[in-house]
């Protein structure tokens, strides 16, 4: 099997070409591939495939070629990935599958279609207007936060830290607890602080995240519109641009009226082929 191996802020992908649905994707090998000791490591797999050819990117073909068939790195899916949507997007530039243009590039998911455009060396992904819409709490290790739900196609609970705890301090080795009756899909926690002005921002976040499906990883794109559309509203915006750091980098979240644009780098680091006989032995 062929792949590439790709990362947006440290966020990083198995990236499987298979523009016909031919290959035979399951559970078990894609947490085989994403295995960092026996495979080829990473949070999670992308394939490429043409909507037509997928069943759940059938009916958006008309918008889109290309499908991002995103699994979480123990073979669970996912609606959306914002790092994965820019990962994917630098695949199909470089490989030729599309070409840059003033337009956007439509890619369907999961969770409908986004658009992407470049940036210089970012790329930036138009993803759906986060919905801030309850309020829940996660505990970790005897701590108790109370945090905002918020959609971004995919399920968030944002926490900000009381100031006294350091973000660095925090052990994300297991999962947070969450209360199932508001998630019943699990959800992807993220913990936040403030951070010093960036200029041509309007806020700096800092944050951890604990995805659902990969456990910690070094950045989230969902999770830092997320982050960014609470810290507008707890500053009383609706609208605006946030500098959001994750440990793998800094993204750039812009949040409009009816939209958010998510930037950052996107890097293909790899190609090869992988022998299916030793991953499932």
């Amino acid at each position: 099997m062929e792949f590439t191996k790709g990362h947006g802020t440290g966020n990083d992908f198995v990236i499987l070409p298979d523009p016909d649905g031919a290959l035979d994707l399951t559970p078990g090998l894609v947490a085989a591939l994403c295995d960092r000791r026996r495979g080829i490591g990473g949070d999670g797999v992308l394939r490429v495939v043409r909507a037509a050819k997928h069943p759940e990117g059938a009916a958006l073909a008309g918008d889109a070629e290309w499908f991002m068939d995103y699994w979480n790195s123990d073979g669970s899916f996912a609606e959306m990935c914002g790092n994965g949507a820019r990962v994917f997007v630098r695949y199909l530039l470089e490989t030729g599958l599309a070409t840059p243009s003033g337009a956007a590039l439509p890619v369907a998911t999961r969770a409908g279609v986004v658009h992407a455009r470049v940036e210089g060396e970012a790329i930036a992904v138009e993803m759906p207007r986060p919905r801030v819409y309850d309020t829940s709490t996660a505990a970790l290790g005897g701590l108790t936060l109370t945090g905002a739900a918020v959609d971004v196609g995919n399920p968030h609970l944002v926490c900000a830290l009381p100031a006294a705890l350091e973000l660095a301090g925090l052990d994300l080795t297991r999962a947070p607890d969450v209360d199932p009756a508001v998630f019943p899909a699990g959800v992807n926690v993220e913990f936040t602080a403030p951070g010093e002005p960036v200029a041509g921002t309007d806020g700096h976040v800092r944050m951890r995240v604990y995805e659902r499906g990969s456990a910690e990883t070094l950045s989230c794109g969902t999770g830092a519109c997320a982050v960014a559309a609470v810290a507008l509203r707890d500053a009383g915006r609706d609208t605006g641009t946030m500098a959001v750091d994750v440990p793998g980098g800094r993204l750039t979240v812009t949040v409009t009226d009816d939209s958010c644009w998510l930037s950052g780098p996107a890097v293909l680091v790899a190609t090869g082929t992988v022998t299916l006989s030793t991953l499932l032995p």
